[in-house]
């Protein structure tokens, strides 16, 4: 039996040795159950390999010749229990009574980490925590003082180590917009106005510093930019720098103040350079340069669009791509919406998306083929599947906005040979939005598509046929129809693209349409103006403008069309001439390019009204913004009906012999009270039901609104019985600066 023991413990490795029954490893005692030859067993441990015979050597010392084996067999373990535990090694072999040997026996702890930490350990870790807490303690409190000895020395001859310094306090400070205390910091920040000291002092002398401590200089005449990393002394400075660099774009995000995001942005874009040679940190300051761009007041945005210019413009093969891709996503997801506070925003985020296009055509050109085939199969969608989703994915004002985009990126970029071949593909898609629902409701869709189209046509010299989109709406809108009712306010083309039924029986539809066509038909004729074919061009249009005013009745609607017809016709008698006198044929495409650019440049009738034209509308415009704020603080009076009933009766008291009966007129002033509750300004007998049924979008019933014969008569009816106390120029200045509600762009279902 002690051969086979010896034998067996020989044969034990490591982990074995370890789990040995003298080696318990939880300190806490296991159940045992006694065997017949001597040994004991516990749960779950193989049986005890020392055995307790009391005929052989004492435990102890049969445990040193274990430990002497383990040396020869398994160095390594233990040289580990040298260094990490002695006591397991030196203990007392002299062999005692039972009681004695298991209280000397060594307990290992549950695991091995534990083997190491022993009360020299834990007193380390005391020793360790009271020193990170002394150093907490001990972190330096900047102050004034300290701030104006830093701004003087940078003046004076900047360092590497005053501005080690300073960045170490600004992290330290910009730790405090988080609501970090700093305690890793050196210094710390716990005055406001300390704060507001250094982040200003470094603002506006740190850039100058590190100029001078890198010894860069860039003379302004020269265009390419001197990255800091060619710099001798980059290295020996590259980390405080990119320490800085990270401050700065940690406290860009923390800002809410405009003025201050304006003036950190001013710094940023002065640290551009130094940006462009750290990757990580220039992805973290595109992200915010992203975000202000995108959502920031109207300062914040141009500088951060100038700092992501000059960011593309210096390394366009590593960040032009995905900053275009990042901006036009940021793009549409603010065009979602559209009122006349978020107008000028969406301008200039077109504006300057297309600049930022403009600086590689090819990359653009990838952009705009995935993008306008995107818009184009949803469109293709939207025609065969003839379901309400289809049709609203593309009656939205994301939709919308984007064709206008590609509109202005082509106009602007032209003449390119690489962008040509996507202007047909994008006509056509705007064409084909314009058919998709061609009914009265979408009239204002309509006027957005033909604006876009007219852009690009003349800034491309392609020839579109805007005109007879405009000239439909002649046909199909009877304008000699009484309106149905009253309405408070103008509508607002700029800012809806849908109708409501409601709208489309008040008089201010009627006025705003004429309006736009006017508009859009006299800014189409002004960009072929110059053109040799513009009386043929124009041909139509004659007719159909005559047409119109031969059947309209009404006087407002005909004076603003026989205007643009005269200078319509005044503009093509004047090409007429000038084309007789000209000695070469249609042809000659070289004779009459360099024709058509004298015209241009002399001038026609029609561009010079047009010019005269343009501002004018622009002050009424500007009018109109500014009467909105005047017609929301002013109270218009009310009219209260009872007293005056009451002021009658006073005098019919007075002077009852001069009147013989005022039966009939108190008839009618009762008669008209209760039709103005009905059918007057205040009606809401209307309701605006914006659900459509797809199938009233044929060509008989879908142009007037799809409304019914039935309910022709009754608005017949309504509007034969509603008062009008007011003119229309009269309710026109009343009416003047309400603001309009955008409606939402769902397609709407009658049933």
């Amino acid at each position: 039996m002690a051969g086979k023991q010896k034998r067996k413990l020989e044969d034990l490795s490591v982990d074995e040795f370890l789990l040995s029954a003298d080696f318990d490893s939880g300190g806490e005692s296991e159940e045992e159950t006694p065997e017949e030859n001597g040994f004991t067993k516990k749960k779950g441990l193989k049986p005890s390999t020392s055995g307790i015979d009391e005929k052989k050597k004492g435990k102890a010392s049969e445990h040193k010749e274990q430990l002497s084996r383990l040396k020869n067999k398994d160095p390594e373990f233990f040289k580990f229990l040298q260094q990490n535990d002695q006591t397991l090694l030196n203990f007392d072999d002299t062999d005692s009574d039972e009681d004695e040997d298991e209280q000397k026996y060594h307990r290992l702890p549950s695991s091995l980490e534990g083997a190491s930490s022993g009360d020299e350990d834990d007193d380390e870790d005391d020793e360790g925590k009271k020193k990170k807490s002394k150093n907490a303690v001990e972190s330096i409190k900047v102050t004034d003082k300290m701030v104006d000895d830093w701004k003087a020395a940078m003046k004076k001859e900047p360092t590497p180590r005053i501005f080690r310094e300073v960045t170490q306090a600004f992290k330290a400070a910009v730790a405090t917009t988080k609501g970090e205390g700093g305690s890793q910091c050196r210094y710390k920040v716990a005055d406001s106005s300390v704060f507001n000291a250094l982040v200003l002092f470094c603002i506006r002398d740190i850039h100058g510093a590190l100029q001078k401590i890198l010894s860069l200089k860039q003379d302004k005449g020269q265009k390419k930019m001197v990255l800091p990393s060619s710099s001798p002394k980059w290295q020996k400075n590259q980390i405080d720098i990119k320490m800085y660099l990270s401050g700065v774009v940690q406290l860009l995000s923390c800002l809410t103040e405009a003025t201050v995001i304006s003036a950190v942005l001013r710094h940023a874009n002065q640290l551009v350079p130094y940006y462009l040679c750290l990757p990580k940190q220039c992805r973290h300051l595109v992200k915010q340069l992203m975000k202000q761009w995108s959502t920031g007041e109207e300062t914040s945005r141009v500088l951060a669009f100038l700092a992501l210019n000059k960011i593309c413009r210096h390394k366009q093969e590593t960040y032009l791509n995905p900053i275009l891709k990042q901006m036009y996503i940021s793009y549409v997801q603010n065009c979602k919406f559209t009122s006349p506070n978020a107008l000028p925003m969406i301008n200039f985020m077109q504006r300057t998306l297309t600049e930022m296009y403009s600086l590689d055509t090819q990359v653009t050109y990838q952009h705009a083929f995935l993008y306008i085939r995107q818009l184009a199969i949803h469109l293709r969608n939207a025609m065969t599947m003839k379901k309400k989703e289809t049709y609203q994915s593309v009656y939205n004002w994301q939709y919308i906005h984007c064709l206008y985009l590609w509109c202005r990126v082509l106009s602007t970029l032209h003449p390119s040979d690489v962008l040509q071949p996507l202007i047909y593909p994008l006509c056509q898609v705007i064409i084909g939005t314009i058919k998709l629902v061609p009914t009265s409701r979408y009239y204002p869709l309509r006027m957005h598509c033909c604006r876009a189209l007219t852009l690009l046509s003349s800034s491309t010299n392609t020839f579109v046929p805007v005109l007879p989109f405009l000239l439909e709406i002649f046909q199909q809108v009877d304008f000699n129809k009484k309106p149905g009712r009253m309405s408070k306010k103008p509508i607002n083309f700029a800012v809806i693209l849908k109708l409501s039924k409601v709208n489309l029986v008040e008089k201010a539809y009627k006025d705003g349409l004429i309006d736009q066509l006017y508009d859009l038909v006299l800014e189409y004729f002004h960009t072929q103006a110059g053109t040799i074919g513009f009386p043929e061009l124009a041909l139509p249009t004659v007719i159909q403008l005559k047409a119109f005013l031969k059947e309209c009745k009404v006087a407002n609607y005909c004076k603003p069309v026989r205007q643009l017809l005269e200078k319509v016709q005044e503009n093509s008698s004047h090409i007429t001439g000038r084309r007789q006198k000209a000695a070469f044929g249609v042809a000659d495409a070289t004779a009459v390019a360099v024709w058509e650019k004298q015209i241009k440049e002399e001038g026609t009738p029609l561009t010079r009204y047009y010019s005269q034209w343009k501002k004018l509308r622009e002050k009424e415009i500007q009018l109109e913004i500014s009467g909105k704020d005047r017609m929301e603080d002013l109270d218009l009076p009310e009219i209260k009906r009872k007293k005056i009933q009451e002021k009658k009766a006073e005098d019919k008291k007075e002077f009852k012999d001069l009147f013989q009966s005022d039966s009939d007129s108190d008839e009618d002033d009762e008669g008209l009270k209760i039709k103005g509750k009905k059918g007057g300004f205040g009606s809401d007998d209307e309701d605006d039901d914006d659900l459509q049924d797809l199938s009233d979008m044929s060509d008989d019933e879908g142009m007037e609104g799809g409304d019914s014969d039935d309910d022709d008569e009754e608005d017949d009816e309504k509007a034969s019985k509603a008062p009008q106390p007011l003119s229309s120029s009269a309710l026109i200045k009343l009416a003047e600066g309400g603001e309009d509600v955008v409606e939402d762009l769902e397609l709407s279902d009658d049933d």
